[in-house]
């Protein structure tokens, strides 16, 4: 009889490349003409944040757009985001928070686990662990399709696939 074979699916940062996407786009933001004046600035916001501050919304706005491109050339899913659909103005400068999303929400799992269930191959198993989901199955080919199968529904969530074996 064949073991069992399995992967994990989670949803992990990976903090250096966004802390290299985030000096990447505050050296931008620096040396760019149409930032001149505006003081302009993207930094770290305690362990889970980021804060881009600015003299007016658009170019807080257009500072967002920086950061999400270089986020997208260091082959991070912009889906890690949460960033506030305005900037909220303090005095003289406008300040736009954006939070890190990782793990995988309780909820998000049951959804995941229940189009495993209802759209998956027979013989697949789904259980939820803490911020991962662990699936497995005798067949390595139901594994695969279920990897497929996650990949074409869009959760709102960057997931990745860990530890097949």
């Amino acid at each position: 009889m064949a073991a069992e074979s399995s992967f994990d699916v989670v949803s992990k940062l990976d903090r250096q490349e966004v802390d290299n996407a985030l000096n990447q786009a505050g050296k931008e933001l620096s040396q760019r003409f149409d930032f001149k004046g505006t003081g302009t600035t993207i930094a770290w916001q305690g362990e889970d944040g980021i804060e881009i501050k600015s003299g007016s919304e658009e170019r807080a706005l257009a500072a967002l757009e920086v950061f999400k491109e270089k986020l997208v050339k260091r082959k991070l899913s912009l889906k890690i985001l949460d960033a506030a659909e305005e900037a909220k103005p303090s005095g003289k400068e406008y300040r736009l928070p954006i939070s890190l999303k990782e793990g995988i929400s309780t909820e998000d799992a049951k959804k995941i686990s229940k189009l495993i269930r209802d759209e998956g191959p027979k013989g697949v198993k789904a259980q939820i662990q803490g911020e991962e989901l662990r699936v497995s199955s005798k067949k390595k080919d139901d594994l695969q399709g279920v990897m497929n199968l996650i990949k074409d529904k869009d959760f709102d969530l960057a997931l990745q696939f860990v530890n097949y074996r």
